[in-house]
């Protein structure tokens, strides 16, 4: 009966997954294989002959300080932006799933920066942070007597992209920490109430391992996210600046790839950065998967 049932419907499976393979071959598969096969040439200015390199490409790219120090400056804005947004949102949920007054309005509010793109983030908090017309630098100024003047700072800048980053994911990982919170078995905490289990207790040694792979998948995601997703927040903030203070490696590439026409280089960069968050998200799976709790 499974056999024919099999052979019955075979075709139509495949009919089903073909939409599938043919976006993920037209959007990720090609396109990879063009960049690999691109970062072995170099273009000329007007982009209308290419000259085979081989590998010199990724040697000027590997001896270049300046693509060390976007590399750099990605991997702290990356771990800063996921550890600020994914603690951010577990607090808020774990406040807001008690049995609080006004509990529903608060949660679709904090859900509400999911519904914004990373550049429509950016420009809000553009705005909010403007040293001379937002409201927020506004109070800082008045409250610390700092300047959050991120047009000239290339630090206060930096801080701000990973703010309306953080802002921006929080929605993402707000609703699922929420889901997750809501299947916490109550007799588990009931019982280690019964025991005299304080609050914190409670939380580290029941809620948060049992949450635990929900943590460990918005950790792959948000990492994702923040290192290709957030090109949008530094293009509209700062393009990079000031003094390459935002250089993230997507901005680094895009400039060398769609304003300077250097198609290899950035062909090059493309890969090394494929290959970079792959190895990352391995080493997430080897070490922080093995502290995850299933039921």
């Amino acid at each position: 009966m499974n056999s024919k049932f099999a052979k019955k419907y075979r075709y139509l499976a495949y009919l089903l997954i073909a939409p599938s393979i043919i976006i993920v071959t037209t959007f990720l598969i090609y396109p990879s294989l063009q960049s690999l096969y691109l970062s072995f040439f170099r273009s000329t200015p007007f982009g209308n002959r290419i000259i085979y390199v081989g590998f010199q490409n990724f040697q000027r790219l590997l001896t270049s300080p300046a693509y060390w120090n976007s590399l750099t400056r990605s991997i702290v804005f990356t771990a800063v932006t996921v550890f600020i947004s994914i603690a951010s949102a577990l607090i808020l949920a774990v406040v807001t799933n008690k049995k609080i007054k006004g509990a529903k309005i608060y949660k679709s509010l904090l859900i509400w920066p999911f519904a914004f793109s990373f550049a429509f983030s950016g420009i809000i908090w553009g705005v909010l942070m403007h040293p001379n017309v937002g409201i927020m630098s506004y109070y800082i100024q008045v409250l610390t007597t700092f300047e959050f003047n991120w047009i000239n700072n290339g630090t206060a800048a930096f801080i701000l992209i990973i703010i309306a980053s953080s802002w921006r994911m929080l929605g993402y990982n707000f609703i699922f920490f929420i889901a997750a919170l809501q299947n916490v078995s109550p007799e588990l905490l009931e019982a280690a109430d019964i025991d005299g289990a304080s609050p914190v207790t409670k939380f580290w040694r029941i809620t948060f391992p049992l949450i635990s792979p929900i943590t460990f998948f918005l950790l792959i995601m948000n990492t994702l996210q923040v290192f290709f997703l957030t090109f949008g927040v530094v293009d509209v903030l700062t393009q990079g600046g000031p003094a390459r203070a935002t250089d993230i490696v997507t901005y680094k590439l895009f400039r060398d790839a769609f304003l300077s026409m250097r198609t290899g280089y950035a062909s090059a960069q493309s890969i090394i950065l494929f290959v970079f968050v792959a190895v990352i998200t391995i080493i997430q799976f080897k070490y922080a998967g093995e502290k995850v709790f299933y039921q």
